[in-house]
């Protein structure tokens, strides 16, 4: 059994050809996808954070909306990038998103990744500190974050406050209890998920990593994936981790399908430059009739290692096309697999 969700980049362009044409298209849209896919069963509703793009950035108003719009679905990120963040006015945002959803929030956070403009944390008021990379300034905001979602207080009380206090030292407030079990990290490498895992985080890894052994996606996902729990057993946390991937994956069910994703293309594993550091490797998509892709996706080690799969959905096409994709992955898939 897997839990299946959705992953949404909140792509809008002023395009005749777009069912997203605003920013208010892509945040309603995802709210009522969101409504959507909790009736069709899926267990979850993410989505991705860009910064100066056309595409969804500030996710705690979206959340706490779907929060109000749906009652048992998860809600998530994949992921925030930290570099960008007050992790102080975070734990607020997230706190009061978490309430609102009833303790729904799985929020998938991230050192960053390659930006629309250079050094884009700048201007959000943040810089690294001496002897700091912008990943490392990430990581610390990061810890910051999950520190603060401990609920100990820390700030000393004014003697003479305008409303009474309760006693001690005093917390952010809302504080949503239980959320500190819900952060993920989004990994690229086997360094990281073990970092991840020491630190207590969940485990994201998407369709991008970096390419460690030259040997297929999935393959190098499942050791990547390995590697994070052998550091949480390590580690000695009480709690079992979980462990998500990201896959694009569309069944060919009708003639809409056919046009929109029949040709394939991306059905092979692509190695590239993600800087001009990190050799990275994406992972392939899948794209056939139901029966043909209960076969190829057996063989996909990395879906085999995870307890959750999120399913990268094209929201250009809209809520109601999405859904259909999401219908056809709960139905005609993920029995045959023994996820459902």
């Amino acid at each position: 059994m897997k839990k299946i969700g959705f992953l949404s980049f909140g792509h809008w362009t002023p395009s005749p050809h777009s069912a997203t044409r605003t920013a208010a298209d892509t945040l309603l849209q995802s709210i009522d996808l969101a409504v959507a896919a909790e009736e069709l069963g899926a267990d979850g509703a993410y989505v991705r954070v860009h910064h100066f793009a056309r595409q969804l950035a500030s996710p705690f108003p979206l959340l706490a909306a779907m929060g109000a719009k749906t009652s048992r679905i998860e809600l998530g990120t994949g992921v925030i990038d930290m570099r960008y963040e007050n992790p102080l006015a975070m734990a607020e945002n997230a706190g009061a998103a978490d309430l609102i959803a009833g303790g729904r929030l799985q929020l998938g956070l991230s050192r960053g990744s390659p930006e629309q403009v250079v050094d884009g944390w700048r201007h959000f008021g943040f810089a690294p500190a001496e002897g700091e990379s912008d990943a490392d300034m990430g990581r610390r905001h990061a810890e910051v974050f999950l520190e603060l979602l401990r609920g100990q207080g820390f700030a000393r009380p004014n003697p003479r406050p305008m409303f009474p206090n309760p006693p001690g030292l005093l917390r952010l407030e809302p504080h949503s209890e239980g959320l500190r079990e819900r952060i993920w990290w989004g990994s690229g490498s086997n360094a990281t998920a073990v970092w991840a895992a020491q630190q207590g985080m969940n485990l994201q890894s998407s369709t991008l990593k970096d390419d460690e052994t030259g040997e297929p996606f999935h393959v190098q996902q499942a050791a990547q994936i390995r590697a994070f729990h052998d550091a949480w057993k390590l580690a000695g946390h009480a709690r079992m981790p979980r462990v998500s991937v990201s896959r694009s994956i569309f069944p060919l069910l009708d003639d809409r399908d056919r046009a929109y994703f029949g040709r394939g293309g991306k059905e092979q594993d692509q190695v590239g430059q993600l800087d001009e550091k990190t050799r990275a490797i994406f992972g392939r998509g899948y794209t056939a009739e139901p029966d043909k892709l209960v076969e190829q996706l057996r063989g996909d080690e990395a879906i085999a290692a995870a307890d959750t799969l999120l399913l990268t959905i094209p929201n250009q096409l809209g809520v109601d096309y999405c859904a259909h994709v999401i219908e056809g992955i709960l139905k005609h898939v993920a029995p045959a697999l023994g996820w459902r």
